[in-house]
This record gives structure tokens, C-alpha cells and sequence, in this order.
């Protein structure tokens, strides 16, 4: 079906803004419910060992405690698909900060308190809590997908650079972030009649509720899960977390009395995942010209004992750059840390930091402009596979933001600006973001007397603003202006929807929208001469396989440029001011759509110059595990931050012709802001965040 968009592009103004500004857009600990519980966890105090004995009497006693869990009380699990959620099963301690324990009590004040005076004993263990390169256990992570391969090799990688006129060898590290989202993570759990109903903050109700039927032996028609409004996400709530888990083991112990319960800010440090650090070798070689003759992206990271999982920071290494000796790898290390996990543009942001600022480097070492360097550099296909690109306009993303940033009034020497003490500097990285989609998704349009359509598809908004695009896709699709389409959406009482993640949610949720628009019409049409039936008229439709996966590489491109001020003295860093151009297929709202780009190189910005989860290698928790200690970016920061796009038209990756926003606005922003330091400075820093004590001693 093609679209004719009206709605489609438009910036409207977000549907959900004006609840969500009155306070009316309920999140999940915020949904009434008759006589609440409140639990409050119990977590280790060792990174590994076994738990040798528990005192609970104290926490009994107190006025208003109605129920303490441990292993030794604590429901079974039956299917665990992920070591994550193995919690009150064992005496075992997998990681510090892992729960053992919890107390259920009339209030929040009181379970806490009684938490506190749970008392654990145990049999601790020496932890293996250092990731370095010369360890002699690495293992190669497991390939989840045929999109995301571990380990690949074209040609002859170690001739080819032993041969290369122009070479770098260089190593690259990023550290342990964590995801912040303004919401924590938050269940309600309820079960009544044997039946159980949550509220959670997630990022996809249907896979919650698969991983919650599996582990406590339910059927489909005993789950139901709710999450209408999310207050950020970043990948931690793609999954159900072990706090979702644990609700509803208390809320099964005391059926009838709902059980709410609500993370901290400093318990989301070891509970909800982060972007594991990274150590990444790039070896480049280039002829005399400046064309790359060889490409090598090798990356070392930490997973958990207890589940494995790998950021694929070399992913895009094998799409972005032409080359005809390529090879890429990835090793881990098992440590007795939590989990890492998915976090905004998993595998690209980490990755794109290393092989960015190689390629800058390796421009100025062949006596070229980064961005003629770059162009010079342009596949024309996928240089892995083969494959044409659906679309590829990362060259005209690199001249349009050369133009609108000024780059031609760029002097190539670094050091070679000043201002009141300042150095000044400005720097420029390529992104990509891959157009993945995964199947499954249903839609149900139904069409009443009133003339209103109600469109359902249980998807998820975490704040991107998937509320208001839905709808414009829902009202060109059907042909009808936007004030007359109701959607819902984020309640496994609707249809099967995937979650929110991989910047899939729309491709995936539109397409099936547009499928479900097109079978109501033609259903209009052909079975009832286009008059709607007195009882009105409703269809369902799943999303549809896309005939040109496997035709095409669809990727997303874009081009990042910083500015930077570098203060001659002290190395403070200051970032006045970034641009961005993208080239991401049609935008579905103007307004959100720039909102995400913008978001992203904000977050982008807060990876460059302050994010650093600090571990304590003694014992294994996070030191810096709240925001007073933990930096994000702040409005002082952020400077002036442009995003803009070019059109782009891509009928190939859905019918909507979009290809997702929420995460190619991260991906070459460090490396932008990394570049711009050394143009300002003539210091490369190889390791983030790009702080000051990296850059005094050698201004």
C-alpha cells in the first residue's frame, strides 16, 4: 500500500502532552489501586558467594510488617529464560547489589526501615571484577541474530596493513554507563482470582508478559500487563528486570493486596543494566591516495556470570567504509558484575567512538580533510555483503552539514585558534544506525456509528512520542484526518505488539497499521459496496513480510560536527555548539522526529564529556550510583545543539518510507566532541569521557 501522507511529516504537537503537562498521564507506580502493599529490597552485600544464614526476626516483629522473603520462603520459578531473573531461588550470590531479600509492609517508611534490619550472613568468595586485554578466558559471544555477526574476515587484513602506505594502530576505551531514565523502574503487582494484573514502566507489555507466564506457570488469559505512559527507557526496560519479578513473587504470597514497588535511584545501578566498558583496537591502512586498503575493529567487553551478553561494537564497522581487507571481533569476559545490557544504540554508540576518532586520525595522517577523507571512503555497496543500499546519503549529509556548520572556515592545523584563554576547536564523525524490524506485530481497527476509529495495537510510547506519529500514520492510511482516529495502545489487553527498541517501533507498529488500514477498506470495499454496516466494522491484520529484506542493506546515516572550547590552563571542555544532519527516510513528525535527534546528541554530549559508572574493584558495587555523583549533561552544558535531515525517499524498508530517530542522534557524538578536542588542543584522547585531568600536562 502506498501512503499519501497529509498527516504524515506534519510537526503536530504531541497528543499526549497536555495529560502528561496536567499531571493526567498515569505511570506505573502512579495507577490507584484499593489498599495498597509496598516492598522494599534486600540486596548482597558480596559480589560472590553463598548466603550461610538469615535473621528475619527483628524485621517480623516490627508494627506494620506483613511479609518477609527469602530463599527460603520465596515462590518457585518455573521456565527462566534469563539468569537475570534466578532471584530468591538459591543461597547463591551472583553479583553485589543482587536481591535476597525483601520486606512487604502497610508503607513505604516501614518497609524500608524493616529492610534494614534483615540480617544476612555469608560465605563470601574473591571476585573477578577486572576487565583488561591480556586475559587468558575470553570467550566469543553468542550470535543472536544474522545481523549482528561476532567475528568476520575479508581478504588478507595483516598483508594488506604490513603494505599500506599510511597505517594506525590505535586502542580505544569507553567505560561503564548507566541508564538514567527520569522514570524507575516500577511495578504494581495485583493478583486476584488467580489472576494477575500489573502495572509496569516497560517498553513492551507482550514481552513482560511472556517471560511472567513462563516463569510463574500462568496462562495467557491470567496475565495482563499495562504500561500506557513511560518515562524513559534507553533499552533498560526492554526486558522485565528482576524488580518485576519480585513483586510479583510478594504479590503472590499475599493474594489480594496489591503490591507496589518502586527502585530507587542508586538500586537501579546494579539492577537495570548498562553499557558494559569497551576496549577497541582499530587498525587502519590506506594507499598513498588516502583509500583504505584494510579495516580491523577488534572489541573487548565484560558480561555477568549469570546471563551473557554482548554490546556489538564492531557491528558497524563492516557497513560504513569501503575497504577490501575487513576484519572485526569481539571477546568477552565473565565477571562477577550485573548484567550489561541494551543501551540507546547498543553496539554503534561505543563503537562509532572508536572508529570515528581512528578515522580522523588517519585523514590527518594522509594529509586530507576528515570529511574528503570520509567521501573518499564512500562504499558503493555494502562493502560486507554486497548489497545495494536501500538508500545511502551519508555523503550529502557530510556536505549539508559542512555547509550549515562553516566547516570551509575551518583552519586544518590544530592549536591554531584562541579566544579569552579558550582554545577552540571543531571536530566531525559519520553515524549509522541499522533499519531493523522484527515480526509479530497485530493491529485492530473497528470503525463505529460515531464515525471514529479506534485503533489498537499494544506498542509502546517511552517518551518518544510514538502516541501522536501512530496516529498520523493511522489517519493517511485510512484516508481520514487525525481527529478522528483513538488510539490505544501499552495493555496486553489489546493486540500482539513487539516492544520499543532498535529504533523498530515504528516500522514494525506503522507497517502492521497500515496493513490492518488497507484490509479494512478493501474488507469496506468488497463486502459491503463502501457503506459502513449499521453495527460498524472491524479487522485485524499482523504486520507483513517485507519482500525486500535481503534485497537491500537499509541502514541509517548521518553526519555529527562539534565545536569545542578548551580552556588553555585548567582542560575544562566546553561544547558551544552541535549540528547534526541525518539521513533517516521520511520523517513521520517533524516536531518529535527533531526532539529525538536532538535527545540523542544531548545524550551523545553527556557520554563525551561526564558519563563514568565508577566500580569499585575491592568489592563490586557502583561508588558513583546516584545523580549528585553520577554526571548527565545539565542546561549548562548544552550549548546550541541543531538537528536537521535530508529528504530522503526509501521505499523499500516499510510502506511509510521511514526509518527510525530515537538512536542514530548518539551514535557520532562523542566522537565529534573527541575530534573537535584534538583540533582545538592537538592532545588525543583515546578514552572517555573526555575530562580534564586526560588533557592538563599536556596542553
Amino acid at each position: 500500500m502506498t501512503i499519501t501522507p497529509r498527516a504524515i511529516g506534519r510537526p503536530m504537537s504531541r497528543i499526549d502532552g497536555p495529560d502528561k503537562v496536567r499531571g493526567m498521564a498515569r505511570y506505573a507506580f502512579e495507577h490507584p489501586v484499593e489498599a495498597p502493599l509496598y516492598l522494599y529490597p534486600v540486596q548482597s552485600t558480596i559480589a560472590t558467594g553463598r548466603i550461610t544464614s538469615i535473621d528475619t526476626v527483628a524485621a517480623c516483629a516490627e508494627p506494620g510488617v506483613v511479609a518477609v522473603l527469602t530463599h527460603d520462603n520465596a515462590p518457585r520459578l518455573d521456565k527462566v529464560e534469563s539468569g537475570e531473573h534466578v532471584i530468591l531461588q538459591s543461597d547463591r550470590v551472583a553479583f553485589r547489589g543482587q536481591f535476597i531479600g525483601a520486606v512487604v509492609a502497610e508503607t513505604p517508611e516501614t518497609a524500608r526501615y524493616a529492610a534494614g534490619l534483615v540480617r544476612f550472613t555469608y560465605a563470601a568468595g574473591q571476585p573477578d571484577l577486572n576487565l583488561r586485554v591480556d586475559r587468558s578466558d575470553f570467550t566469543v559471544p553468542a550470535q543472536v541474530l544474522p545481523q549482528f555477526p561476532m567475528n568476520t574476515s575479508q581478504g588478507d587484513v595483516d598483508t594488506a596493513l604490513a603494505t599500506a602506505a599510511v597505517t594506525l594502530d590505535a586502542t580505544y576505551t569507553t567505560p561503564m554507563v548507566h541508564h538514567n531514565p527520569m522514570e524507575p523502574h516500577s511495578t504494581v503487582a495485583h493478583w486476584t482470582d488467580n489472576r494477575l494484573t500489573l502495572y509496569v514502566s516497560s517498553q513492551g507489555v507482550y514481552r513482560v508478559k511472556q517471560v511472567v507466564m513462563a516463569l510463574f506457570t500462568l496462562e495467557a488469559d491470567q496475565v495482563r500487563v499495562i504500561s500506557r505512559h513511560v518515562g524513559g527507557g534507553f533499552g533498560s526496560k526492554v526486558l522485565p528486570r528482576a524488580d518485576v519479578v519480585l513483586a510479583i513473587m510478594a504479590a503472590r504470597m499475599l493474594p489480594g493486596r496489591p503490591v507496589k514497588f518502586a527502585l530507587t535511584r542508586q538500586q537501579m545501578f546494579a539492577q537495570v543494566g548498562y553499557r558494559t566498558p569497551t576496549i577497541q583496537r582499530v587498525r587502519l591502512g590506506a594507499d598513498g591516495a588516502g583509500r583504505l586498503v584494510a579495516i580491523e575493529h577488534g572489541s573487548v567487553e565484560q558480561t555477568s556470570r549469570v546471563v551473557e551478553f554482548a554490546e556489538h561494537a564492531t557491528r558497524m564497522t563492516q557497513s560504513v567504509y569501503a575497504a577490501p581487507h575487513r576484519r572485526s571481533s569481539q571477546r568477552l569476559a565473565a565477571l562477577d558484575v550485573p548484567t550489561p545490557s541494551i543501551m540507546r544504540a547498543p553496539g554503534e554508540t561505543p563503537g562509532m567512538w572508536a572508529l570515528e576518532s581512528a578515522m580522523d586520525e588517519m585523514a590527518i595522517a594522509c594529509g586530507l580533510d576528515p570529511i574528503e577523507f570520509r567521501i573518499l571512503n564512500e562504499p558503493s555497496v555494502h562493502p560486507t555483503t554486497g548489497l545495494p543500499f536501500s538508500s545511502r546519503n551519508l555523503v550529502e549529509c557530510l556536505r549539508e552539514g559542512a555547509r550549515r556548520f562553516g566547516w570551509d572556515r575551518r583552519d586544518p592545523m590544530p592549536r591554531s585558534r584562541r579566544e579569552a584563554g579558550w582554545l577552540v576547536g571543531t571536530g566531525v564523525a559519520a553515524s549509522t544506525y541499522g533499519v531493523l524490524s522484527f515480526p509479530g506485530s497485530v493491529a485492530r481497527i473497528r470503525l463505529g456509528s460515531d464515525a471514529r476509529y479506534a485503533v489498537e495495537i499494544a506498542a509502546a510510547d517511552i517518551g518518544t512520542g510514538a502516541w501522536t506519529a501512530l496516529t498520523q500514520i493511522a489517519a493517511d492510511a485510512l484516508q481520514v484526518e487525525v481527529d478522528r482516529i483513538d488510539l490505544a495502545i501499552g495493555d496486553t489487553a489489546l493486540p500482539m505488539a513487539t516492544g520499543a527498541g532498535g529504533s523498530t517501533g515504528i516500522t514494525c507498529w506503522g507497517s502492521t497499521i497500515v496493513a490492518a488500514a488497507e484490509q479494512f477498506r478493501r474488507t469496506l470495499a468488497e463486502q459491503y459496496g463502501g457503506q459502513v454496516p449499521p453495527d460498524g466494522l472491524e479487522v485485524e491484520a499482523a504486520m507483513p513480510v517485507n519482500p525486500n529484506i535481503g534485497k537491500f542493506a537499509m541502514d541509517s546515516f548521518g553526519a555529527q560536527f562539534a565545536e569545542v572550547h578548551v580552556h588553555a590552563e585548567t582542560g575544562e571542555v566546553r561544547v558551544p555548539r552541535l549540528l547534526g544532519v541525518f539521513a533517516v527516510g521520511k520523517v513521520i513528525n517533524a516536531k518529535t522526529g527533531r526532539s529525538q535527534l536532538i535527545g540523542g546528541m544531548t545524550m551523545g554530549l553527556s557520554m563525551a564529556l561526564h558519563e563514568h559508572s565508577v566500580l569499585d574493584r575491592r568489592f563490586g558495587h557502583v561508588v558513583n550510583q546516584d545523580l549528585a555523583q553520577y554526571h548527565v549533561a545539565s542546561n549548562a552544558d548544552v550549548g546550541s545543539v541543531e538537528a536537521y535531515w535530508v529528504d530522503e525517499h526509501d521505499p523499500y524498508v516499510n510502506p511509510m518510507g521511514s526509518k527510525g530517530m530515537g538512536e542514530i542522534g548518539i551514535v557520532g557524538t562523542a566522537a565529534a566532541v573527541g575530534n573537535a578536542v584534538f583540533h582545538a588542543t592537538g592532545v588525543r584522547v583515546r578514552d572517555l569521557p573526555l575530562t580534564l585531568d586526560k588533557l592538563l600536562g599536556r596542553l
